[in-house]
């Protein structure tokens, strides 16, 4: 299993300065993978300072060789879809091929969409997402490529440079909606959210159910779940390594017990830091 640290684009992390030297700490302390939250606006308390998670990205590529990196989750239907491939391919073909693409239908929709006149209907942003999906693959390959659907057109183009090496993309959905999960079965890997503990009971029917749908492959598909763990591996489930391909280690307030709310207030920095640096619960 592989390791990586969640964090949020505002509050306390809301530089890029200091989600780059977050990243170093994280890429010497032997993580995996680096991942940020995307949101514009997290709540109506929020008096946050926020950055873009592109351009804080960008800046975490720069200042590691080695970890992997990327948005989890960026709600591709808030976004254009042929800037978020513009934006994929830069941040890939700078890092060296270490991007992860996350990708969901956002939440939450009160402040991140609403607020700024965007979609809320899920049925709506699904379709979107779908959509978006098919035109980030198709603009990746590099050769001519037009789309007509429901929500976007493109005209026949080519859309260059190509990515340097495959962007893998997983796909958030919370269970037990299914839909999804057959959206992540198409792509790279799945990253479930349950309104319960996780454990391996609840995680199995996920894994079992995508991989109805992949059907027989040979190809690589990553499982990846979240929650707050001890550097000995305290905190995380049982058995969960035997179905999980990766653990995402929140690192934000919320780990300490914090509600949604609570994350408009004054965070522990260093205390956050301090479980980044201890390293992951291998």
């Amino acid at each position: 299993m592989k390791y990586g640290v969640h964090l949020p684009n505002f509050g306390a992390f809301g530089n890029a300065r200091v989600l780059a030297e977050l990243a170093s700490d994280a890429e010497n302390a032997g993580w995996d993978g680096f991942f940020l939250w995307d949101h514009l606006l997290f709540c109506e308390f929020d008096r946050n300072d926020h950055v873009d998670p592109w351009v804080a990205l960008t800046a975490v590529a720069a200042a590691t060789d080695r970890i992997l990196l990327g948005p989890l989750v960026t709600p591709l239907p808030r976004r254009l879809p042929w800037e978020l491939a513009r934006q994929a391919v830069s941040l890939q073909n700078f890092s060296g091929g270490r991007l992860i693409l996350g990708v969901g239908l956002g939440e939450p929709t009160e402040w991140d969409f609403r607020y700024f006149g965007t979609e809320t209907d899920p049925a709506t942003r699904a379709a979107k997402l779908d959509e978006g999906l098919a035109i980030l693959t198709g603009l990746w390959t590099g050769d001519t490529f037009g789309f007509s659907g429901a929500h976007y057109s493109l005209e026949p183009m080519t859309f260059l440079p190509a990515p340097s090496s495959p962007i893998p993309i997983w796909v958030g959905g919370a269970w037990p909606n299914r839909r999804p999960f057959r959206r992540a079965s198409r792509y790279d890997g799945v990253v479930p959210l349950f309104h319960t503990t996780l454990s391996t009971e609840v995680l199995r029917p996920v894994v079992n159910y995508v991989a109805e749908h992949r059907g027989p492959s040979t190809v690589d598909f990553d499982v990846v779940v979240s929650g707050a763990s001890e550097p000995d591996g305290t905190g995380i489930p049982p058995g969960i390594e035997s179905l999980a391909s990766w653990w995402i280690e929140d690192i934000s307030p919320l780990r300490f017990g914090w509600d949604w709310p609570d994350l408009a207030g004054e965070w522990d920095r260093e205390a956050l830091r301090a479980r980044i640096v201890a390293g992951p619960p291998r």
